[in-house]
């Protein structure tokens, strides 16, 4: 047994000098072979001569060929390191796949390389791996796709940092499937699953508790009770008394314009906004304090585009809302895609249908 690779060498010198690449792949196919046949009772140089034979053969052939030898040594437990580093690295998805989800023998930095450099078809295969280092999770869900991302948070064997659980998190404010997998997670950090909480809808949090184990769902629970109580204490009645002094001013001496209401936006001081909107779209000042204060930027899109105000004011305004922070890159496109849909007219008519149900 002791010298049966060896006795593959002088084959190996003949086909890899002079033979054809049907030849390479026929090869190819009695090496695998005989290394499965003995993979459990090889000694590492008996697996390292292997990986010399295995890494020289697949030069030059079809990538058919090579995924089949991918999916014979992705579970083999010392399968040679070598040619597996080379399948991972395979452009195509078909030949890296097998042992990228499976290869034990590869190790973080092997991962991480790939992670960096391939597509979200390898991302997705590496995601799947039964054990996942923080190394890697935070490439994926940095680069990942949305499936990506789903899948790691729902990986259990993936061991995620603390910032790639602030970057799941970040993300599942446009992806409720998403908020729902990694609050499930039993080792995420409590004050980043209470900013999970805080920042998701109401669907999420139903569905949290309906799936969550009764700890978790206790957990859940309280810290929803106790976000209700800071925000009622927070926020009361605002007093727009000041604010409507200083627009009135301004609007007396012709100086109320959009520029205004950006300067407003950018300095921070919200009732003067608020003001400011409701009076350049013409609507009462309450009916401007609430759709500012909501969760969606939809409303304020609306109001703005009845005033005729340009995106760049648009987008302070949408920022300048108590939860305008939380607002993420995709939600601002997506506002800006929207806010280029609707017409001016549209705008006005539901603006006009407000006036008339707060009358």
């Amino acid at each position: 047994m002791g010298a049966t690779p060896l006795s593959l060498i002088p084959e190996l010198e003949d086909v890899v000098q002079r033979g054809s690449r049907a030849k390479r792949v026929e090869t190819l196919r009695r090496v695998t072979t005989l290394f499965l046949d003995g993979a459990d009772r090889y000694s590492n140089e008996h697996v390292e001569l292997f990986d010399e034979v295995f890494v020289l053969l697949i030069e030059e052939i079809e990538n058919q060929a090579r995924a089949e030898l991918s999916s014979h040594l992705a579970p083999v437990k010392n399968a040679p390191v070598k040619v597996l580093r080379k399948l991972a690295k395979d452009d195509d998805i078909a030949v890296a796949g097998p042992v990228l989800k499976l290869a034990a023998r590869l190790d973080e930095a092997d991962l991480v390389e790939v992670a960096n450099t391939k597509g979200q078809a390898h991302l997705h295969a590496i995601s799947t791996r039964q054990v996942l280092g923080e190394a890697v999770t935070d490439v994926l869900v940095s680069r990942g796709n949305r499936d990506v991302a789903r899948r790691v948070a729902d990986n259990r064997g993936a061991r995620i940092s603390e910032k790639g659980f602030y970057r799941l998190v970040k993300r599942a404010e446009e992806d409720g499937i998403l908020a729902e997998k990694v609050g499930l997670r039993s080792d995420i950090p409590a004050p980043i699953f209470r900013d999970l909480l805080t920042k998701a809808t109401a669907v999420v949090h139903r569905r949290l508790i309906a799936l969550a184990t009764p700890e978790v769902r206790a957990a859940i629970c309280d810290v929803l009770a106790k976000v209700s109580e800071e925000v009622g204490a927070r926020v009361g009645p605002r007093d727009y008394r000041a604010a409507q002094r200083v627009v009135l001013g301004l609007d007396l001496a012709k100086k109320l314009d959009e520029t205004t209401l950006a300067a407003f936006c950018s300095e921070g001081k919200y009732e003067e906004t608020v003001v400011t909107l409701a009076t350049l779209a013409k609507v009462p000042l309450k009916i401007a304090d609430r759709l500012m204060d909501g969760d969606r930027p939809d409303p304020i899109l609306i109001l703005c585009k009845a005033a005729g105000l340009g995106w760049p004011v648009v987008k302070a305004v949408i920022l300048a809302r108590p939860v305008g922070s939380g607002t993420s890159t995709q939600g601002l496109d997506n506002a800006f895609a929207n806010y280029g849909r609707l017409s001016a007219s549209t705008a006005q008519r539901v603006v006009r249908f407000w006036q008339r149900q707060d009358a």
